[in-house]
């Protein structure tokens, strides 16, 4: 049985996942983009609760990694203490490393872990990511007032990348990102920004809800769509998995670190995308 990750970067949509634990992602008034980081203090150790955060931190100062979540994946062979997952991680485990930040994200992460962490006298710091500019922004904000570290090249790499990616395409898109029930991409994502810039417009894109769950048949609304994009997370689509649903439309099977991920895979993001995009085309 194919195991899907806990994360937007991997797990099934964050509404969803919340509603059936009965909990709650991280307030966005509380902790997004312009919440203050106190520690004044000189950061040595960092346990992060974000697979992309933990790529960054790893690609600009691996020494302060001291934790990550088991859905840490990049870079390949990371040697930390695993906290468990996104949605939830191990509190006394994470106490025990003592780490001066432990970073986090509104969607990704439980509010209620990120308060019973501040409880225990641990300082957190939540970022909020559903544009590129705001993913640039808050990676500076991450690693230079969080970490206190210089601004790493590779974040100026994947500005470049992203100012030259051109919109080549002018399609209108579905992007599931679970079935069983099937959810697709709808308003105020990051990965709906990302295929924006690229030209593909999601069709759910004033969708009320983030990620609504839709119909099979409705997805399959003659016109309602040029193409169907399927990434391999949160939901790993195949190519024996997903396309069989959508007979009719042509379907992008992409990366999802390269759709979902704000971090190094940026630098490389929307030439791997675009090719992908491409394929599906031919």
């Amino acid at each position: 049985m194919r195991e899907e990750r806990d994360g937007p970067a991997g797990g099934g949509p964050p509404e969803e996942r919340n509603a059936v634990r009965g909990s709650k992602p991280a307030a966005r008034g509380a902790y997004g983009a312009g919440m203050a980081h106190t520690n004044t203090g000189t950061v040595r150790s960092v346990v992060s609760l974000v697979p992309s955060l933990t790529e960054a931190l790893a690609a600009t100062a691996p020494e302060l990694l001291t934790g990550a979540t088991d859905w840490c994946s990049h870079p390949p062979g990371l040697d930390v203490t695993r906290v468990r997952g996104t949605k939830n991680p191990d509190l006394e485990r994470i106490a025990s490393l003592a780490p001066d930040l432990v970073v986090a994200n509104e969607e990704e992460n439980r509010g209620s872990d990120l308060d019973a962490l501040r409880a225990a006298g641990i300082e957190v710091l939540v970022t909020e990511v559903r544009s590129l500019p705001q993913a640039f922004g808050e990676l500076e904000r991450m690693l230079t007032r969080g970490c206190g570290l210089p601004r790493p090249g590779w974040l100026r790499e994947a500005e470049d990348a992203w100012h030259e990616a051109r919109a080549e395409f002018d399609l209108r898109a579905v992007v599931p990102v679970w079935r069983r029930p099937w959810m697709v991409l709808g308003r105020d994502t990051f990965a709906g920004a990302l295929l924006a810039h690229l030209g593909v417009h999601n069709v759910y894109e004033t969708h009320p809800e983030r990620y609504p769950r839709v119909t099979l048949q409705e997805l399959n609304e003659t016109g309602r769509a040029d193409l169907v994009v399927l990434p391999d997370e949160p939901y790993a689509f195949t190519a024996e998995d997903g396309p069989e649903a959508f007979p009719e439309l042509p379907a992008a099977l992409v990366c999802g670190r390269h759709l979902t991920w704000y971090g190094p895979s940026l630098t490389e993001a929307p030439a791997v995308l675009a090719a992908q995009l491409r394929k599906a085309l031919d």
